[in-house]
């Protein structure tokens, strides 16, 4: 196979987790309609560790668990599980399209303030730029303008999710030294079912067999598909294509995200939504952009 195609074989895949991640969002929401929060937590990392088995045979990467991957693995199960909780009561109360633009738009962002606090980097004027129109794009998005439409939305939740899935990047990043994404992912997911039925131990986890079709979709949509696949995808293809490109897909997630809450779920595409969801793409293009740049010229 040319480099061309492979290219062209990646890039496909890469569209194809975005959709499977902008999906989720929606699947969630319906999930959310149903069972308690507990319940729809530990079912979802349960899955989510059993599709992950047959992805591990098939890609057959040795096994090796440094001790010193163990405080990224418990930080990362930790952030995780807090993330599927405040996901779950943000898309519980909200929509499912504004919080995967928030979420998805925001977290970057939040990224790279963490890094660059936690390492004291020293920012270019470009990506300061990056950060006014992220701001721009948060005020609009949030509808900052009317504090009590904020104050009675779901968006505190979202914010709440941008943040965490920030300190998720950020462990993710540096625990590659030790161990391998997949089983990084892997023993996360197994590590938040054990956690999550030990907390929804007296809830009625028994419940989801007395549901109907729709929501065993959603929930094996959710943790196999949404989750496991495009997770391993998105792996395997920045491996293949580099960081830089596989990042700029990214962009892609909040796209499918609207359009599928519009199709399944009939929710409306509100103008605060996707012009404040735009102007934050840009922002992240900015500051990604600018520091990718510097890093290869430092």
């Amino acid at each position: 196979m040319t480099l061309k195609n492979e290219t062209q074989k990646y890039s496909l895949l890469l569209t194809l987790a975005m959709l499977l991640w902008g999906g989720g969002w929606s699947a969630l929401k319906i999930l959310t309609y149903e069972l308690p929060l507990e319940v729809v937590v530990f079912w979802r990392f349960f899955f989510m560790s059993l599709a992950f088995i047959p992805i591990l045979y098939f890609f057959k990467q040795p096994f090796r668990l440094h001790v010193r991957a163990w405080k990224y693995i418990l930080g990362s199960s930790v952030l995780n599980i807090a993330f599927m909780f405040s996901s779950f009561m943000g898309i519980k109360y909200g929509l499912a399209g504004a919080g995967s633009v928030i979420i998805t738009t925001f977290s970057p962002i939040m990224t790279f303030l963490l890094v660059a606090i936690l390492f004291r980097k020293k920012l270019h004027t470009m990506q300061y730029f990056g950060l006014f129109l992220g701001v721009v794009g948060g005020y609009i998005l949030l509808q900052l303008n009317n504090p009590s439409l904020f104050l009675q939305s779901a968006n505190g939740y979202f914010l709440l999710c941008a943040l965490i899935w920030a300190g998720v990047t950020v462990l993710s990043q540096h625990s590659q030294v030790h161990i391998h994404p997949i089983h990084y992912s892997f023993i996360i997911s197994v590590i938040a079912t054990v956690f999550t039925f030990f907390y929804a131990y007296d809830a009625p986890l028994g419940a989801v067999f007395s549901q109907g079709t729709t929501f065993w979709v959603a929930l094996i949509y959710l943790a196999v598909f949404g989750q496991a696949i495009a997770t391993t995808i998105f792996f395997v293809a920045s491996g293949k294509l580099g960081s830089e490109k596989t990042s700029s897909f990214m962009f892609l997630v909040p796209v499918f995200a609207l359009f599928s809450a519009w199709f399944l779920l009939d929710e409306k595409m509100e103008l605060h939504i996707i012009v404040g969801g735009a102007i934050s793409m840009i922002a992240v293009y900015f500051i990604n952009k600018t520091y990718k740049t510097n890093q290869e010229n430092g």
